[in-house]
């Protein structure tokens, strides 16, 4: 009677063992589990630890509640412009709601993949090149409210969305590295060209108060011929000093016993002129100077006839 009274007591503990360790859950810190009984769902949300479900009767579904970090797939569109691009992207998503995550939808994960591909073709056509490649914040921020708003009801909120790359085709990146190069050329002859503008008043302004001391312009030659001449291979052609030249020309007009310039007298308009029947040796003609007439005297006899 003891021996099969014992035997009972230890089937007794047997199954329940048996029990315990099909009911047992354990429920990890950054997890949720969501109680199905008999296929209807449980209100209660059973926190991390453990817990108990019955065996055959409940079902337990874990829900991850950490961060998830899912790659977009690049994919291919014509932007407004009419541009082929190809862009991919990556999401941040979490659960906030296991019970809707679980009911709702039949997969969250592949839900929001879809749900993002399908925003970022929409994205890409609605926007230019040019606010793929600069304005990506917003861009961003409208992709996010694209697939945030059904994934509200699956129980899933969308932290945030990055465009991580744009390529182009190589036709396209040849142009815009031509604009860009031109763009670039047209800047450095702006700056040239103000920068030429600058120097021409600072030598205008310079000009105006060399004119006032004349030896100022040749001591900046003097200057410029000692910065040429520390170049030991070059040629330096001097010019000669145009103020030396007129320092001689004052020199020599200042020198005792230099011939005055003759200086040219208009005719008296009172002075009779000489006596057309005035008497000239034969060979010479009167002249206003006086001065025999160097030609060579022609005879007055007729020639003689034979």
């Amino acid at each position: 009677m003891v021996q099969d009274l014992l035997i009972a007591v230890v089937a007794a503990a047997a199954v329940g063992a048996l029990y315990l360790a099909a009911a047992a859950r354990v429920v990890r810190q950054y997890e949720r589990g969501v109680v199905l009984r008999l296929g209807r769902l449980r209100e209660e949300v059973r926190p991390p630890g453990f817990t108990m479900v019955l065996p055959g009767v409940d079902r337990l579904r874990k829900v991850n509640m950490q961060i998830v970090t899912m790659p977009v797939p690049a994919q291919d569109g014509i932007t407004r412009d009419n541009v082929t691009v190809r862009v991919d992207a990556v999401i941040y998503f979490k659960v906030v709601d296991p019970a809707s995550a679980v009911v709702e939808v039949e997969d969250y994960r592949f839900a929001v993949s879809q749900m993002a591909q399908t925003s970022l073709r929409s994205i890409i056509g609605k926007s230019d090149l040019d606010d793929l490649l600069s304005n990506r914040e917003k861009l961003n921020q409208g992709l996010e409210l694209m697939i945030d708003s059904p994934a509200v009801g699956w129980g899933v909120q969308i932290d945030r969305v990055e465009i991580k790359d744009v390529s182009l085709p190589e036709t396209m990146k040849r142009s815009m590295a031509r604009q860009a190069e031109a763009d670039r050329e047209r800047r450095a002859r702006v700056i040239n060209a103000d920068a030429e503008l600058q120097a021409s008043k600072k030598l205008a302004e310079a000009a105006s108060e060399m004119s006032t001391q004349p030896a100022a312009l040749q001591l900046r030659l003097l200057q410029t011929v000692v910065a040429v001449a520390a170049e030991k291979n070059s040629t330096l052609v001097l010019p000669f000093p145009v103020e030396l030249l007129r320092f001689l020309e004052r020199a020599q007009q200042g020198a005792p016993g230099a011939p005055a310039p003759e200086v040219a007298q208009a005719p008296d308009s009172g002075a009779r002129a000489p006596d057309s029947g005035a008497s000239a040796p034969d060979g010479a003609r009167p002249s206003d100077s006086g001065a025999p007439d160097p030609r060579p005297a022609v005879s007055s006899q007729p020639y003689a006839h034979h």
